[in-house]
């Protein structure tokens, strides 16, 4: 269940705060002004909230994730936000994802159902 929140919570945080810097629009000056004002308007875009709010809840459920099993298991199943993005992206932002790319995330999806195949290990201190 945890990592379903984990896949999941990443994946609709990355794909809100995409959608709500597009609606921002391109940030090409670095200047302090425009900075500030590219700021103000992220935090002003609910779009950009929820996928912020919905990162923080990434974070803390991987954080717990990670206090009972290894990194080298979380890391690797956890990758399956890569294929669930790249639906998304396409599905939502309308993004062109080209073959190349869905190669790379079948791969991904491949790898991981290698690794969810294998035991989670959940070594304590040493043991």
């Amino acid at each position: 269940m945890l990592l379903a929140v984990v896949i999941v919570s990443n994946a609709l945080g990355n794909v809100s705060l995409g959608y709500g810097m597009r609606e921002i629009g391109d940030i090409s000056s670095y200047s302090p002004v425009d900075l500030v004002s590219s700021g103000i308007a992220g935090l002003a875009n609910p779009w950009v909230l929820t996928g912020v709010l919905l990162l923080c809840l990434f974070f803390a459920a991987h954080t717990l994730l990670l206090s009972w099993a290894d990194l080298s298991y979380v890391l690797l199943v956890t990758s399956l936000g890569y294929v669930v993005v790249a639906i998304m992206s396409a599905a939502i932002l309308d993004e062109a994802i080209t073959p190349a790319r869905w190669v790379g995330t079948l791969l991904i999806a491949l790898g991981v159902g290698v690794v969810g195949s294998t035991p989670v290990s959940t070594l304590r201190g040493g043991e």
